[in-house]
């Protein structure tokens, strides 16, 4: 248990047994069959899911878009809450699951604004591939402490110091490791657990089994022998020897600052290392966290509640045109039916029906506290960055939003449906799928994304959610900057400008451009007038 503020006091039991961490890895490096068995463990579900299941074998848990289910991967990032049995007590884990590919990275970079600490897969055979690292930068920025999982040992994979080594060469952190692979691929028969001293043995017939778990006094203890090939325990023996010499043992203190990791070993789809990495979460997972807000900072143990919105997900159920908001609470007990301020605008809301999420399975919410994350379904009130609380007028601050790399037309398939399309656009605005900007001159719209394959996916599910058949067409701009300045420099900026300007969903001003020539133009001609790539999600 890691906590970075030692003289704060203790924090109520029900807070302090949470802990909240979003899985981040490369697309295909297990991430989301880690997440079934997390489940499976903590009593969840009874049987887990494969990805690409055949034919109708269950399909996994926190997979429920239709595109998701086709291709096998992770789209929207989705909260999930389940109990965990660890070694001294009961802990709340609330996991999020995020989108592993890499066109889908503003969705991911505002999940990890609602956590306290993030667990990072990494493929055996691959190492450290070029999303992790993306994600992994995100996770510096956020200064959020790391627990590693090198997955897939049961196949051909690299050396194990190669892997460690490549860890701490491209991100720049410190590894330390808490258990140790015997064998690799085809000869490998399971994990030393560096931390506790005992033997950790595979078994391939049954998958979704917990793994053997076996008592050592030490590397000299005979038993050992009994169950480890003489050539492993050999090779073993070696390498655990360097280890102690070569690696820094676990801090908890330079793990809390993000700048150590431990890492475990194993094959989650032979359900082998997840336990083991589970209890590393309980042990070493830090507390709900201080949420950076203004006009200041909030504790988790306050007793008022705040929570803020970090995720908006539409049509969740098709059949009911809903939209829930994902909530992460920063502080105080929330209970069902309790009026929270909408510090935006304003007005009380009162939240009868909140939901808690087991993937796309929902239960009603009759509490929740700090750490935990809830679901508000909501009539488009509630957008991302918006915060709630019980009276104080307080700013979660922190959520960005990323001016998008690519931008098409869109048109609807029967000219006849441009109002259903139109609404269509402001819902996936408003949950931030997309960027959808109005421009001033000429009809229609500009959508804008952060990769190629969200057009897909937008596409898909207009026509899935509305029945409206859409398409995508080339638009003569390349990127936006949001406009900011003193009004008087604004308006003259947006009256001489009038065929660039466009506007967002939220109305504020928009700079499209053709060419990086536009940004150097407006910088030189216009000093007043600052274009920017970010905005800051709250108002």
């Amino acid at each position: 248990m890691l906590d970075n503020n030692n003289n704060r006091p203790d924090l109520p039991l029900e807070i302090a047994r949470r802990r909240t961490f979003a899985i981040i890895s490369h697309p295909d490096a297990g991430k989301t069959t880690l997440t079934e068995k997390f489940l499976l463990f903590g009593g969840a579900i009874q049987m887990a899911g494969q990805v690409r299941a055949k034919g109708e074998a269950r399909r996994t848990r926190s997979d429920f878009m239709a595109m998701e289910k086709d291709r096998g991967i992770s789209v929207s990032a989705s909260a999930m809450s389940f109990d965990y049995q660890g070694k001294e007590k009961n802990y709340r884990f609330n996991l999020v699951d995020t989108p592993g590919h890499s066109d889908f990275s503003e969705d991911t970079y505002r999940t990890l604004t609602a956590v306290d600490a993030a667990v990072m897969v990494i493929d055996g055979a691959k190492g450290v591939e070029s999303q992790t690292q993306k994600l992994f930068e995100v996770c510096r920025m956020r200064d959020l402490p790391i627990l590693t999982f090198c997955n897939k040992m049961d196949r051909e994979s690299r050396d194990v110091f190669e892997i460690i080594d490549e860890i701490q060469q491209n991100l720049a952190i410190d590894v330390t490791p808490a258990s140790w692979p015997i064998g690799v691929g085809r000869d490998f028969v399971g994990c030393y657990d560096i931390l506790r001293d005992r033997l950790e043995l595979m078994d391939r017939a049954d998958r979704n089994k917990v793994s053997e778990s076996i008592k050592i006094e030490g590397l000299d203890d005979p038993k050992l022998a009994e169950h480890v090939p003489a050539n492993l325990l050999e090779k073993l023996k070696e390498d655990l020897e360097m280890v102690r010499e070569l690696m820094p043992p676990l801090d908890a203190e330079l793990m809390a600052e993000g700048s150590l990791t431990p890492i475990w070993f194993g094959s989650a789809i032979n359900s082998f290392g997840v336990k083991e990495l589970m209890d590393g979460i309980a042990m070493f997972g830090p507390e709900p966290q201080i949420q950076k807000a203004q006009p200041r900072e909030i504790l988790p143990e306050e007793k008022n509640v705040t929570g803020f919105v970090f995720k908006v997900q539409a049509n969740m159920d098709p059949k009911h045109r809903d939209r829930v908001a994902f909530v992460r609470l920063a502080s105080g007990h929330f209970e069902r039916g309790m009026k929270l301020t909408h510090v935006r605008t304003k007005k009380q809301m009162s939240i009868t029906n909140p939901v808690m999420f087991l993937a796309a399975d929902r239960e009603l919410a009759e509490e929740a506290w700090a750490g935990d994350i809830i679901g508000i379904p909501n009539h488009g009130q509630l957008r991302i960055g918006d915060t709630l609380t019980e009276g104080e007028a307080l700013r979660v601050s922190g959520i960005p939003s990323f001016a998008p790399e690519l931008l098409q037309g869109v048109r609807a398939g029967d000219p006849l449906k441009s109002k259903h399309l139109e609404k269509a656009l402001m819902q996936f605005a408003e949950e931030g799928a997309a960027k959808v900007f109005k421009p001033a001159f000429g009809s229609g719209f500009v959508v804008g994304v952060v990769g190629q394959l969200q057009f897909e996916v937008l596409a898909s599910r207009i026509e899935l959610e509305y029945g409206l058949p859409v398409r995508f067409e080339q638009s003569q701009f390349t990127s936006a900057r949001w406009v900011n300045g003193p009004k008087a420099a604004v308006d003259k900026f947006t009256e001489t400008n009038k065929q660039h300007i466009a506007t967002d969903h939220d109305g504020d001003i928009v700079y499209l451009t053709r060419l990086q020539w536009d940004i150097d133009r407006v910088d030189r001609d216009y000093p007043d007038v600052k274009l920017t790539a970010t905005k800051e999600m709250m108002v």
